[in-house]
This record gives C-alpha cells, structure tokens and sequence, in this order.
C-alpha cells in the first residue's frame, strides 16, 4: 500500500512537471503548494531567520520554474528541487559573508527536526509560550537519550560539526553517525509530537 501510493506521488509529480513544461502555470502552482513547508524546513537548516527562510524558499521555486523548460526526468522531481534549494540556501549564506555547513544536508535528513518551520506565527504569546516549552522540551528528549545518541546529536545539532566531523570525534562510521542521529531526532520527535498536534489543532479552530 505504502509503495503505491509513493509510486502515485511520484507520477503525479512527473505529469504537473509536463503540464508546468507545456505552459500551464497552475501546475506549477500545486507543486509549490506540495513542497513549500518542506523546502522551507530544509532551508531553516542553514538560515535560521524565518523571514529570510521565506525569501530563499522564494528564489528557489524562481530557479526551479526558470530551469524546469530543461528538467529532464533523471532525477525525482523533490530529489531535483531538494538540490536547488540546498544550493541557494548556501549561496545565500556566502552572499551574506556567513560561512555555510561544510555538508550537505540529504533528503531524508532535511525531512526530520524541523520543528521550528511548523511555528510560523511566531509573534503571538501563545507561540511565545509554546516555543519555550519546546525548548524545555527538546532538552528534556536529549537528556534521557542513550550517552551515543546523545554525544551525536549534541555534535550535529548545537556544535554544528559535519557528519564526517563527528565520525572522527566518536571513532565510528559515517553511517553509524547518520543512524544515531537519526535516532535520536526520531526520539525527540516523539516527544514533540504532543505539543506539535496540539498547536495544529488550535490553528485549526476557526
């Protein structure tokens, strides 16, 4: 079931990347409206601002609507615009002298932590509130995580050390590195999720 319906995405994406290359410019329209919060988590990995979060998104799916007349399909659509935007994100970076992640982050990786991007309001006191609390919360996931999950994420998260970085600081693989990160954001993102859904459900009340 889970594979047909990636199988489905997936063709779906191919045929409004034929329609955005045949000139229909709502087509395009759906694939932004698909991936925006996506792309803009990916890029709140590199900036951390969110209104400038919003211009990068913005100049990204500019880049991809000017270079889709030459995407050819050897790539999955996200796979392709994921590139793009990791690229504008670090040319953003270097345009404003600040100095981008010596790696780069894939496409699975971008798709995890990305808590913060899900606050977009964030001039309201009940998201004041409720960003402290993640905050307390995030603290609380990372202390009760196993000592090698937790030396990872620390290295990754608030160090900012690359994945290469950090295999040579804990002496293990890259992959070793990658899966005890991923372990511990799929940990803190369980203990996220209470207070996550529950800001969906109050941005949900009309």
């Amino acid at each position: 079931m889970a594979e047909n319906i990636v199988s489905q995405e997936l063709d779906l994406d191919q045929e409004l990347v034929r329609r955005v290359q045949r000139g229909d410019s709502t087509a395009f329209d759906a694939l932004v409206r698909k991936y925006q919060h996506r792309i803009v988590g990916l890029i709140g990995r590199y900036v951390s601002d969110w209104s400038e979060c919003q211009d990068v998104a913005q100049e990204v799916f500019m880049r991809a609507y000017r270079a889709l007349p030459n995407f050819r399909g050897d790539a999955q659509f996200y796979t392709w615009l994921h590139r793009i935007a990791v690229n504008t994100a670090k040319n953003h970076l270097v345009a404003q002298n600040r100095r981008p992640p010596t790696d780069d982050i894939d496409a699975a990786d971008a798709e995890q932590f990305d808590v913060g991007m899900r606050l977009r309001d964030t001039d309201t006191p009940e998201h004041e509130l409720l960003r402290q609390e993640i905050e307390r919360t995030v603290m609380r996931a990372v202390d009760s995580l196993p000592e090698d999950l937790k030396v990872a994420i620390t290295l990754r998260e608030v160090d900012g050390l690359s994945y290469d970085e950090i295999a040579q600081r804990m002496g293990c693989p890259i992959g070793t590195v990658r899966s005890r990160i991923f372990r511990a954001r799929d940990a803190i993102d369980a203990q996220l999720k209470p207070l996550l859904d529950t800001d969906t459900r109050e941005n949900a009340r009309p």
